[in-house]
């Protein structure tokens, strides 16, 4: 069993974006698997959970990733969202790893963010916008700063005061961040992420910039979306898993809309492998949907298991 507390310490985020690449990489070529994501409510009206299940071949430990979503916790002091990654022994299919896992959920997900950027988004790009404010924006900007140099966070958010917030703390981690209002956070940005629970778009598609690149790392259920119809029609369009997005993430209404084929999504892990293309004009936009897979849970939380193993940092228990 592995603590938080423990897998804060064992974790970078420059590991991060190294085992995330790799995961993608892994799962196009088919040495990895995702399965099918399932979800449902829990015992309240404001509580849901999810499983994301899979196999990651690298490591070689099957296993799952249980998110849950209860939102009183905070009245009672406790994060809202929480994360587990149980992993298995690959020889005999019983558990090896329990793993609280939001810290990592929080990294992963940046990283998934910073290595599309490193593969789509123009070499020169210095300008991140981020709309969202909330703990994970945080996360995003970090990951991004990793893989261009940036000259410019503009951070935008429904409440200023959390914008102006988090601008602070960016600032305070040596990043060049200010709050900004919508239009000129998406207007300005050469790097545009979206990190939000919308369910409907944020903004109008005639105020993105030509070559502009967009992580779009919100939407990851039914219902939600932050982007245009008319920008994902316009884009480039690139993703984690295929046949989530069009369930659960960034492109499931366009799909539903006829507005985009299935064949029109590229995996990004077929451009880290060099079998599709990505950008090849600093004129494109690109799109990149994010709704998570196990793969990346997986992987991180194998990394994690092998250095607290080697630092006697895991609490060893028999089940």
């Amino acid at each position: 069993m592995i603590s938080e507390a423990v897998a804060a310490r064992l974790i970078s985020i420059e590991d991060a974006i190294s085992v995330v690449e790799s995961a993608f990489a892994s799962l196009d070529s088919g040495l990895s698997r995702a399965f099918v994501f399932s979800a449902g409510p829990g015992p309240g009206p404001n509580t849901r959970l999810g499983v994301k299940a899979g196999y990651d071949g690298l490591s070689r430990h099957p296993g799952a990733k249980l998110g849950s979503y209860w939102s009183d916790n905070s009245l009672a002091g406790l994060a809202n969202h929480g994360s587990t990654t149980l992993l298995l022994d690959d020889r005999t299919g019983r558990p090896c790893a329990f793993i609280a896992a939001s810290y990592l959920t929080a990294l992963r997900t940046a990283a998934a963010d910073a290595v599309a950027v490193k593969h789509l988004a123009p070499l020169s790009a210095s300008r991140l916008s981020i709309l969202g404010s909330g703990h994970q924006a945080y996360y995003e900007a970090l990951a991004v700063a990793q893989v261009r140099q940036l000259e410019q966070i503009l951070i935008w958010g429904r409440d200023p005061a959390a914008a102006a917030q988090l601008a602070l703390r960016l600032c305070e981690a040596g990043l060049p961040a200010r709050a900004a209002k919508i239009e000129e956070a998406v207007e300005q940005a050469e790097i545009l992420c979206t990190v939000t629970a919308s369910i409907q778009p944020l903004f109008d598609a005639a105020l993105v910039a030509p070559g502009t690149h967009i992580s779009a790392m919100g939407a990851d259920g039914p219902g939600k979306q932050e982007l245009p119809g008319a920008l994902v029609e316009s884009a480039l369009l690139f993703t984690d898993l295929v046949t989530q997005s069009v369930m659960i993430g960034e492109f499931q209404h366009a799909c539903r809309e006829g507005r985009v084929a299935l064949n029109q999504i590229v995996p990004l892990g077929a451009v880290i492998n060099g079998t599709a293309l990505g950008r090849t004009s600093d004129r494109q936009m690109t799109i990149f949907d994010s709704s998570g897979v196990a793969v990346q849970d997986i992987a991180i939380g194998a990394l994690v298991l092998e250095r607290a193993r080697a630092g006697g940092l895991a609490l060893e228990i028999e089940l």
